[in-house]
């Protein structure tokens, strides 16, 4: 029989254990080992076959279980324990807490909004797919850790992202199912009766779109997620929130219209139930929640009578931007006649004139909406995740600041980290400390001897075979073979090989089947007699990717081959539990995309957390990171165009690295039996990119860098009843009809005659000015100096600020930067206190 409905029923604990509940549901325990023992001791057996999620081993111990520990005296003090840790934790001051935050002339926000498609917290709340989903998880838990009162925003989809598993010839094979918010550590956000809050989005045809808002606690951080799926709304809308990155481009626009004006009603319902401050702050990490924007102006064109333009200027002072998109392809885009289908009739957003709305999306392509454009022009500051990435950015959204070179282009960069107790194995923690309690770790292994550090690396690499073996034999069983053929499986790896991890999303620019390029070639590799190498491959390919899915289908009839099966594998299924495991137990982290096509990459953070060695393209973080004693750089074919050669090219490096290099000094071991020198890697390793790669350096740069200049840029634009934000509106519209007419007619470098300069000496430029009836206040004039070229272009460009010397003439001296051959020129740029940058607005007059 099948059942009409599922519901999920929890289970009711005795009073003594009423703090297991409250244990249960913050989800602290899936980063703090002390919460997880606890539950361990619940019922081990149970809890290992629950896969470590509190909730569903509470509800499947018997009651008689929760009755006898209501009893037992030690148990008890245990929770009160625990459960008095969680609440220092909840309450105590903090980093964040104990930061001047005038100090430095900029203010800290009370409350900082943090939208994502995606969080990737915890296996046991299936909400992510990949990188994205787990660094906005990692940034919650971050932030909650240094006490940065975040709120997370985004969706509760139905059925998460897909389940993977294989078909007998290699092919992925996706499987929905379905999750009952109530089995999940969620709580409905409530009226005060005990009614559930329903969040409404207009729809076209006079229809409304309904949502209820969940509540998962991370730590200290709130994490409200919007889920279409109630009666209320007709069965498509129902259907809004179903699955992670799927559906059509009318479905996408629909989850992100939810996520992005939805999720701004559902933080501010949050703020007035809870008392807890609204944000002053509002960070879009990535394009898909961009329209949160349009939300913020709607309330402020509504509520406080500002037209567009002032509105502008005030979400913008308050708005982050950051885009993990490395490739044009990767950039959210929609028809711009979808947009105006649900834009157009004035419902959705009442006020706001849709010819401003399609403005801000535009792009070369004027039938296409672009997500990631709109989220630039709606935030005053934005990034990308690691520094070759920030300036990829700048070079792929230059566009957008014509006239100017594309180093001032306003996009930096905050490379990612990752969040150490999520990630780090608890031996590896006990030698170099716990990032929880010390933000910025200094590990110090000199304590620990190479063998002990060595012992510990191979109870790692033990524990990685043993689950490779369960999940190859699992996998071999699904995919239809039998039992009694599968005898090999017990023998699947080798504790003692060094073992070579690569798992992550499969697009074609991260290269999965580089490693078979040539296959003899790895053959050899993985079955040389004295330094074998194993290679333990995941990862998931979107479902209406076929050339992922082949890339996929191509490793694993590779590994399915009886010659070489013990030693490569591919495990279906790729997720946060999985890649724990991996992350623990490799020597070797592999990382081949095409340069420069990765944004960041955080997977080989997590294994360097854990000594494990980075073996990787000079991409994303490992381009800054890499010290040449930390790992393997593979060697680039920059310049080759042909895409076939490159690949041929960078795979021989890597056969070659592996072979020459990393496998010699794994196995060069001494009298004891230890590589002396591997762990020398391993040690630096750990105490060099240990403090580099947490999440809490991440957060804390973005509160330097972007929350508290977002803060105190959106508190100036609402002081006064908005008055600099009005005052800013109307200088660009003044500075828009003058800027035309904005001329440097004139511009001179006085060189004594006779005399050759030489670097250092410094010099006056002059130029002749016509600012159009603008007044010398409202602009900046510089003088740049740079290197030139046969073109005339100035590169290595430096820039000294001029000044009005009389009606119309600017002047200035600067001291010759450089040698050989140099050029002068001098250019008008917007000049206002709400300004983040000069290059804002993407105004230059040149002369």
């Amino acid at each position: 029989m099948k059942a009409v409905r599922r519901f999920t029923v929890r289970a009711g604990l005795p009073e003594p254990l009423a703090d297991l509940g409250v244990l249960a549901t913050n989800l602290r325990w899936t980063w703090h080992p002390p919460t997880q023992d606890l539950f361990a001791a619940v019922d081990r057996e149970i809890w290992e076959r629950v896969g470590g999620d509190p909730l569903h081993l509470l509800a499947q111990v018997p009651a008689e279980r929760l009755e006898q520990l209501s009893n037992d005296r030690d148990f008890l003090s245990r929770v009160a324990e625990v459960a008095d840790d969680l609440r220092r934790y909840l309450g105590e001051p903090r980093w964040y807490q104990r930061r001047d935050g005038d100090s430095n002339g900029t203010r800290l926000p009370g409350s900082i909004a943090y939208f994502s498609m995606e969080f990737g917290v915890t296996e046991a709340l299936p909400n992510y797919s990949g990188g994205l989903g787990v660094l906005a998880g990692d940034h919650l838990k971050a932030a909650s850790d240094l006490g940065v009162p975040l709120i997370g925003v985004g969706l509760l989809y139905r059925s998460g992202y897909f389940r993977q598993s294989l078909s007998l010839d290699g092919w992925q094979v996706e499987h929905y199912p379905v999750i009952d918010p109530n089995g999940l550590p969620l709580e409905p956000l409530t009226e005060p009766s005990g009614a559930p809050i329903l969040v409404h989005v207009a729809m076209p045809g006079g229809r409304v779109l309904r949502a209820r808002i969940w509540k998962a606690q991370v730590g200290r951080v709130p994490l409200l997620l919007l889920d279409s799926d109630i009666e209320e709304n007709a069965d498509d809308l129902r259907g809004v929130t179903d699955r992670l990155y799927g559906g059509d481009q009318d479905h996408r626009i629909r989850q992100e219209i939810l996520a992005g004006v939805g999720g701004v009603r559902a933080v501010r319902t949050y703020c007035e139930l809870t008392g807890v401050p609204q944000p002053e702050v509002f960070h879009t990490n990535e394009g898909h929640a961009g329209f949160l924007g349009l939300e913020r102006l709607r309330e402020l064109v509504s509520g406080q009578g500002l037209d567009f333009d002032q509105a502008l200027s005030a979400v913008r002072a308050g708005t982050v931007f950051t885009t993990h998109t490395p490739v044009p392809a990767g950039i959210d885009r929609f028809p711009v006649d979808l947009v105006q289908y649900y834009f157009g009739d004035g419902t959705l957003l009442p006020g706001i004139d849709l010819r401003r709305v399609l403005a801000l999306g535009a792009e070369e392509n004027a039938g296409m909406f672009n997500m990631a454009h709109m989220g630039l022009r709606l935030a005053q500051r934005a990034n990308g995740v690691s520094k070759l990435h920030g300036a990829v950015s700048r070079s792929m959204f230059g566009g957008l600041w014509p006239g100017f070179d594309t180093d001032e282009v306003p996009i930096s960069s905050v490379t990612n980290g990752v969040h150490g107790p999520t990630w780090a194995a608890r031996e590896i923690t006990a030698v170099v400390g716990d990032p929880e309690e010390a933000p910025e770790p200094n590990p110090d292994t000199a304590a620990v001897t190479d063998a002990r550090l060595w012992e510990l690396r191979c109870g790692l690499r033990e524990r990685l075979v043993t689950e490779v073996r369960r999940r190859v034999r699992a996998a071999w069983l699904q995919r239809g073979a039998s039992a009694l053929e599968l005898g090999w499986t017990d023998s699947v790896f080798d504790p003692d090989v060094l073992t070579v991890g690569f798992a992550r999303r499969v697009p074609t620019y991260k290269r999965l089947t580089l490693m078979l390029r040539d296959p003899e070639r790895l053959r050899a590799l993985l079955l040389h007699p004295e330094r074998p190498v194993q290679l333990v491959v995941a990862g998931k390919s979107h479902p209406a990717d076929d050339g992922g899915k082949a890339l996929i289908q191509q490793i694993v009839r590779f590994a399915d081959d009886a010659q070489v099966r013990h030693r490569i594998v591919f495990l279906p299924d790729y997720d946060m539990s999985m890649a724990r495991y991996l992350y623990w137990g490799c020597d070797v982290w592999l990382n081949n995309p095409m340069r420069p096509l990765e944004a960041c990459g955080t997977s080989g953070m997590k294994a360097a957390l854990n000594g494990g060695l980075n073996l990787s393209i000079r991409d994303g973080w490992w381009d800054e990171f890499y010290d040449g004693s930390n790992g393997w750089a593979i060697p680039t074919a920059d310049g080759v165009t042909d895409p076939v050669r490159r690949d041929d090219l960078e795979a021989a490096a890597l056969y070659e690295l592996l072979g020459s290099q990393v496998a010699p000094l794994y196995y060069d071991r001494d009298a004891a039996g230890v590589p002396v020198r591997w762990m020398a890697m391993v040690r630096h390793t750990l105490s060099s990119l240990g403090p580099q790669v947490q999440a809490t350096r991440m957060v804390q740069e973005y509160v330097e860098s972007a929350y508290a200049p977002a803060a105190t840029a959106g508190a100036l634009a609402q002081s006064d009843d908005f008055r600099v934000a009005r005052d800013l509106a109307e200088y660009r519209n003044r500075l828009a009809g003058a800027w035309q007419r904005v001329r440097v007619t004139d511009c001179e470098l006085a060189l004594d005659e006779g005399h050759t300069p030489v670097i250092g000496d410094r010099v006056s430029v002059n130029a002749n000015v016509d600012l159009a009836g603008l007044d010398p206040s409202d602009v900046e004039v510089q003088a740049v100096v740079g290197r030139v070229g046969d073109t005339d272009e100035l590169s290595d460009v430096v820039t000294a600020v001029m000044h009005p010397v009389s009606e119309g003439r600017y002047s200035t001296e600067l001291a010759l930067p450089h040698a050989g051959a140099l050029g002068v020129t001098a250019r008008v740029l917007p000049k206002h206190g709400l300004l983040a940058t000069p290059a804002e607005l993407g105004k230059v007059v040149l002369a």
